[in-house]
């Protein structure tokens, strides 16, 4: 067996332990473990189906796993108004697929070494392997698909990928200039994160077998929490710690990446001190990350980045809403989770903020 193999015995603690520490958030997953546990089991058996030469990275790619958040939204979705079936596995380690696909592609275009605590595959093979493995495993979760009984699923699945793709070089794009707009930059992660949350929220009702009416609320819920998601990520490669976070940060900022937070900052600033931080950004060094950090601070930033999230938060919940007085839901504490689990992302956004 690879030394990298996934242990495809994972019982409901080590499943605890290892998604998250908070209690928070064990509470928020509770009633899906048992359903995160046969995806994890399920993706480890992955391994086995590429060549028995490249199921050493294969192995690693899929040990990088966070909080599952994508089949945690695709579970509590699915349970919510259904049954979850074995086609919930499925499509929920489809979407993992084309995740962790997305993260090792992102890894070699941010030149980030660390990953969820360890070496990324691109700091461990380099660059011409991780993005042909990234390659591989788009390819394997499209293959997936192709056993439902509809192509409704292959179709859906192809689609988000498409969309991921495009919001990526989208902002790619748009590296270092500065007249990169707000309303761009939200349709940027709108396409590159908020997608797959939709996707999740969406397979999991429809597998459940939701009417349109359902799916559109669901997908839209999806689609904002996404956003607001990586409204988070951007705060935290700027406001994070390092070993807290167990990935590189500041990669954004180091490419050119104009994200959330610098755009603010342009705003607040005069002209002058504008110019000058043009100039600092465009001819970056990392030393002059803690003045950035101070500017950010003295500019009240994260609490304005704050706002903006909490908006797209206040949205997804509004996307539910309608249904929440319906009885379509059966099942209302998976409901509530999925409420819940805006709110925590909320409260982690907060947390951000430098202690007193």
């Amino acid at each position: 067996m690879s030394a990298f193999a996934t242990n495809s015995e994972v019982d409901s603690d080590q499943l605890r332990q290892s998604v998250d520490k908070t209690s928070a958030w064990v509470q928020l997953i509770e009633p899906v473990i048992p359903f995160l546990e046969n995806v994890n089991k399920r993706l480890a058996e992955q391994v086995n189906a590429f060549d028995s030469s490249i199921t050493d990275y294969v192995a690693y790619a899929l040990q990088s796993q966070g909080k599952q958040l994508r089949p945690v939204l695709l579970a509590l979705s699915g349970k919510a108004i259904g049954e979850l079936e074995d086609s919930h596995i499925t499509a929920a380690v489809i979407v993992e697929m084309v995740h962790l696909a997305t993260l090792v592609h992102d890894d070699v275009i941010d030149g980030a070494k660390i990953r969820r605590g360890r070496p990324t595959v691109a700091t461990n093979w380099g660059n011409d392997i991780t993005v042909l493995l990234g390659d591989c495993l788009f390819a394997h979760a499209l293959k997936l698909t192709s056993g439902y009984p509809t192509t409704e699923v292959c179709r859906a699945v192809s689609s988000a990928t498409n969309t991921v793709c495009a919001g990526e070089i989208l902002q790619t794009r748009r590296q270092w200039q500065f007249d990169f707009s707000k309303a761009e930059y939200f349709k940027a992660l709108e396409m590159k994160t908020g997608e797959l949350f939709a996707l999740s929220c969406e397979l999991g009702v429809y597998l459940s077998g939701g009417n349109q009416k359902y799916r559109r609320a669901f997908r839209e819920f999806g689609l904002t929490l996404g956003t607001a998601y990586q409204i988070y990520d951007d705060c935290l490669d700027l406001f994070g710690n390092e070993l807290k976070a167990g990935k590189s940060l500041g990669t954004d900022i180091a490419k050119g990446k104009l994200t959330l937070p610098v755009l603010l900052l342009f705003e607040t600033l005069d002209h002058s001190k504008a110019t000058e931080l043009r100039k600092h950004l465009k001819n970056w060094d990392k030393h002059y990350f803690a003045e950035l950090r101070e500017l950010f601070k003295q500019n009240h930033i994260l609490e304005k980045s704050q706002e903006y999230l909490s908006a797209f938060i206040n949205k997804s919940k509004e996307s539910l809403a309608p249904i929440l007085k319906s009885t379509t839901v059966v099942n209302p504490g998976c409901f509530s989770a999925l409420i819940k689990l805006s709110d925590f992302l909320l409260e982690q956004i907060e947390s951000l903020a430098p202690k007193d």
